[in-house]
């Protein structure tokens, strides 16, 4: 008996905050959608299959200055008017003129905000935004959950039932998924607090899920699994996602961002893995500083001990791979293919650019970067695909051993 060689590949796309103002501000702001060509055109000359198209309310709305922030965000879709059917018609005709099709729709905010007036604006701001991914006809939504600074661990769960279930029903009512990214966010807050988003491990996915299928709605919430931050806290992909599998619940990622990080040994030396404590600046008097510069040194609870990777510019190393120093991304990608429940074809790789010194923002300087990194995450893609395909579906079916030992989970 004999099967046919068949290996599977991942649409590849990109996160359109990689380039924050390609389509400057004053371009952007009085022709909306103007961003979302620019950004399909560039897209295609990065030769993406997806973009997942970034929201965020509007500088002139945020409540978070961008200089508070470690990666700041991009509204490249722009909804402070209603996305309506003719803008809607506008992005189809560059998605069908450039190829590039979108993966969904990206908006990451703490959707648990302590201040009620503060939650209620972005609520509203997230609903904006599921209407525009049913226009745009995007199968999901992706985003944090965030976290109650007023409230435990504990409480924010309640939290989240009474607070974000309703936000799942109206993503059901519109046959949308919510794919949550599970970065704990640490810089968030200049407080004590490491973990500013619930949602940022296996654990936690699993008790909001059960939250979820209480209330009918456990179809709507997905994970957007991202690497980087498993290796911040101290994990390995292939354990989470032997974990999961374990846990009956392989089924929750349906999405990923190939996004890396480095570990700086020195700095876990000095502050462990929950990163500087004290002394960071963003506190001036024994209180936090009003200014939003100061405030974003809150952010070296995660910067003393890592440095995000744009997939393909940090070095292939061995033992920090087995450390979990960075992502092993080749093991990555054959983990999600040997213990995860995914529709492959279907499964969202969407490359998350946030390497600082390559964070350049001069469209011709970025291209190159960015294509590079592009094709080294597809070219890993399709090497996972074919020894998945070799050592999962053609030597079994003719009885041939597959050799050596492999990765392991829980080992590293």
């Amino acid at each position: 008996m004999t099967t046919a060689f068949e290996p599977q590949y991942m649409p590849l796309g990109v996160l359109t905050a990689a380039l924050q103002e390609l389509t400057p501000r004053d371009a952007r702001d009085a022709d909306p959608d103007l961003a979302i060509e620019e950004w399909l055109d560039f897209a295609h000359e990065l030769d993406a299959d997806q973009i997942q198209l970034s929201a965020a309310l509007h500088p002139s709305e945020s409540d978070v200055p961008p200089e508070a922030m470690l990666d700041p965000v991009a509204n490249t879709l722009d909804l402070r008017d209603p996305f309506d059917a003719a803008r809607a018609k506008r992005v189809e005709a560059a998605v069908a003129a450039t190829g590039v099709g979108i993966a969904d729709i990206g908006y990451f905010d703490n959707m648990l905000h302590d201040d009620p007036a503060v939650r209620a604006k972005k609520h509203d701001f997230m609903l904006r935004v599921f209407d525009a991914a049913v226009a745009l006809g995007a199968p999901a939504v992706c985003g944090f959950v965030g976290r109650n600074h007023r409230l435990t661990m504990d409480e924010n769960l309640t939290d989240f039932e009474q607070s974000f279930v309703p936000l799942l029903k109206a993503a059901k009512a519109r046959g949308l998924e919510y794919r949550i990214e599970q970065c704990p966010m640490p810089g968030w807050t200049t407080g004590d607090a490491f973990h500013n988003n619930i949602a940022y491990a296996p654990g936690p996915w699993i008790a909001l899920h059960r939250i979820c299928e209480r209330h009918g709605v456990g179809d709507q919430l997905r994970v957007h699994y991202d690497p980087s931050h498993a290796v911040l806290m101290g994990q390995d992909t292939r354990s989470i996602f032997q974990y999961l599998k374990d846990e009956g619940y392989a089924f929750l990622v349906t999405g990923f961002h190939v996004k890396g990080q480095v570990i700086d040994s020195r700095g876990v030396s000095a502050w462990g893995y929950g990163g500087q404590t004290m002394e960071r600046g963003d506190w001036i008097d024994g209180r936090p500083s009003p200014d939003p510069a100061d405030q974003a040194n809150a952010w070296a609870k995660q910067t003393t001990l890592c440095e995000h990777e744009l997939p393909g510019t940090a070095r292939h190393d061995p033992l920090a791979y087995l450390q979990n120093r960075t992502v092993d991304w080749l093991d990555h990608q054959l983990a999600a293919r040997e213990l995860l429940d995914l529709d492959i074809p279907n499964t969202p790789l969407i490359v998350e650019h946030e390497y600082p010194p390559a964070r350049v923002q001069e469209r011709e300087a970025l291209l190159p970067i960015l294509k590079g990194s592009m094709a080294f995450a597809r070219k890993i893609d399709e090497a996972a695909a074919c020894m998945y395909a070799l050592q999962s579906q053609v030597l079994p079916a003719q009885g041939i051993p597959v050799q050596g030992e492999g990765r392991t989970a829980y080992r590293t």
